[in-house]
């Protein structure tokens, strides 16, 4: 027989009965039941209950054991009489009467539980991660996260792409967060990066000849945390084709992305068919560029009814230059207090306020406006509005007013708790949906000058020509994929063209020497017959935090960091020594601690 095992602790059936076998695991719980022992034996399979009674030479030991002790057993299964079958369990037909135990891993007292799935405190859960991780709905997590990652790679592979590894050691470059620095010790006073994403080697590999690459790639980060972010690593499905346009970029991704969903999903609806919508409409709708489409309700302006009003407010706002009106639907919402509600709702995101009109029935059977608002712009307008945005009795809408960029997160936010909370977001599907037509370039208000506000890899539609007129205006060939509010895919067709790439990046402030210094390599290769290429990457963890319905990427990766990038299993970060400090020529420069 084996040194630990003949079988799992998920294996044994009624078909077993009578055999001598042997078990390896972990201790799940032990219940005296008169002086008659039951332990529940649990390993990464599944989970078998022993028994034990003073006739066995195992008993004496077997008294000794506590939850999470690591022992061997071997045994004779039993069949369980009919009203102890547990059918929740697989093994739950049968039970092992307990011969022989060896102690193979003595635990001490636990700084958490593992049995059950009780709350507790994350920063013990993640210093005893070890631990945490035998809990049954995270052990699952992981397992689930691994069944993902492979799926992905079948589908990948039976699509003809090739699957390559990129450098983890690269240079830095700019890519819209900061780099993790590695100090050279061969060449003193330089720096290599971790690679934020491997968007140059990427390119790089289709201007190699390969038409269509995949990889499971690690991406680099020093980031903030933020529920669906890690502030370090975060781990992608990466892919890249040539000759491609942006529409086949999306074909070829979305049964590989839906078919997953489809496969570890719970039954639960996936809408194909995927809508694309503008960015600006996005913001417009949505207030978010990353929507919950479960959320039916949209944005509308409805600045118009608002100009020349007895509302001075927006009467005033509205004569400034870039303002507009915006008014949120909310059907059934058509109470005070709900929204008064949200008006402290927005107080509470830092803005004066969020108006309101709300719908109800009078005295004499008629419809009518009520709230603030209504009071001031009266009747006609009040009508005009709750027909623009079809809405009835009991209904209500919410408005808020100035440059968009100023209100669009919030009204955003205020929007899904308006679905949620009067019931109209369904929260049990997966609603998909590509972001497209991005705007490559942003003006910063204090500063005035212009940058990337997205990707700055991406071709610009209408290439040259698009760059030599006004820049704000110039759009790309950039997009995002979006399910239940959270980005799970961003891609773009890529600038391979020298000549648009260096006008882009001057456009933004880089200068020649500074684009052939930060991406000479990639710009080289350029001039050697590069492709039309294109591609995306989708990110793994929030794919996996989706599919396990949890609300923290922390929940789906083994050893995550916390929300301080402190890694408290394994004391990281830490102190260099003197001399790992020496052998790369460092020496640092702390404030006084005093």
């Amino acid at each position: 027989m084996h040194l630990y095992r003949s079988h799992s602790c998920g294996d044994l059936r009624a078909d077993h009965v009578g055999e001598t076998i042997r078990l390896s695991g972990w201790v799940h719980r032990v219940r005296d039941h008169g002086g008659v022992l039951f332990i529940d034996l649990r390993d990464h399979y599944g989970m078998t209950q022993c028994v034990v009674d003073p006739d066995s030479d195992a008993f004496g030991l077997a008294e000794t054991v506590r939850s999470e002790w690591c022992i061997r057993i071997d045994g004779t299964v039993k069949k369980r009489t009919e009203e102890t079958i547990n059918s929740e369990l697989p093994t739950g037909e049968i039970e092992v009467f307990i011969r022989e135990m060896e102690v193979l891993g003595a635990a001490q007292e636990l700084p958490l539980p593992v049995f059950g799935e009780l709350d507790y405190p994350e920063e013990v859960r993640l210093k005893y991660r070890y631990l945490d991780l035998r809990r049954e709905k995270l052990h699952n997590n992981i397992v689930l996260r691994s069944d993902v990652v492979k799926d992905l790679r079948e589908r990948m592979w039976n699509l003809g792409f090739n699957e390559f590894q990129t450098p983890i050691i690269t240079a830095s470059s700019p890519e819209g967060a900061r780099d993790f620095l590695v100090p050279s010790r061969l060449h003193p006073g330089k720096f290599y990066a971790l690679p934020q994403a491997p968007q140059q080697f990427k390119q790089l590999i289709m201007v190699s000849g390969f038409d269509k690459y995949f990889q499971i790639a690690p991406c680099f980060r020093d980031e903030d945390p933020r529920a669906d972010r890690s502030p370090t690593d975060f781990y992608q499905l990466d892919m890249e084709m040539s000759f491609v346009t942006q529409q086949e970029i999306f074909d070829t991704i979305e049964p590989v992305i839906a078919g997953c969903f489809e496969r570890f999903g719970k039954g639960r609806p996936v809408n194909r068919n995927w809508p694309q919508i503008s960015y600006k409409d996005a913001a417009l709708w949505y207030g978010s560029d990353k929507p919950d489409l479960r959320n039916p309700l949209k944005m509308q302006i409805v600045s118009e009814h608002f100009k020349g009003s007895g509302f001075a407010i927006f009467a005033n706002l509205l004569e400034q230059p870039g303002t507009e009106i915006r008014a949120i639907p909310a059907p059934k919402g058509g109470s005070r207090k709900f929204c008064d509600r949200m008006n402290k709702f927005a107080q509470g995101e830092g803005l004066p306020g969020m108006g309101y009109i709300f719908w109800r029935k009078a005295e004499d059977g008629s419809m009518e406006a009520a709230g603030p608002l209504a009071k001031n712009i009266g009747p006609e307008r009040t009508e005009a509005i709750r027909q623009q945005l079809g809405l009835e009795v009991g209904d209500a809408a919410f408005f808020l007013g100035g440059k968009p960029k100023q209100f669009e997160a919030v009204a955003g936010k205020a929007r899904n708790i308006i679905g949620e909370e009067l019931g109209h977001t369904d929260k049990d599907r997966f609603e998909f949906a590509w972001i497209v037509d991005f705007p490559i370039y942003e003006r910063d208000e204090e500063t005035g000058e212009i940058d990337f506000e997205h990707n700055p890899f991406s071709m610009p539609q209408g290439g040259m020509e698009a760059l030599e007129s006004d820049p704000l205006e110039v759009l790309g060939y950039q997009y995002d994929l979006t399910c239940n509010g959270n980005e799970l895919v961003s891609g773009a067709i890529r600038n391979h063209k020298p000549e648009i790439m260096y006008k882009a990046f001057e456009i933004a402030g880089y200068p020649k020497e500074e684009v052939d210094k930060r991406f000479g390599g990639m710009v080289t290769a350029f001039q050697y017959g590069a492709p039309p290429h294109g591609g995306c990457a989708a990110g793994i963890d929030r794919m996996v935090m989706l599919l396990a319905d949890e609300s923290t990427i922390r929940e789906v990766v083994m050893f995550p960091m916390n929300q301080k990038a402190e890694d408290l299993m394994m004391g990281a970060p830490s102190e260099a020594t003197p001399a790992q400090l020496r052998d790369l020529h460092l020496r640092l420069n702390l404030p006084d601690a005093g």
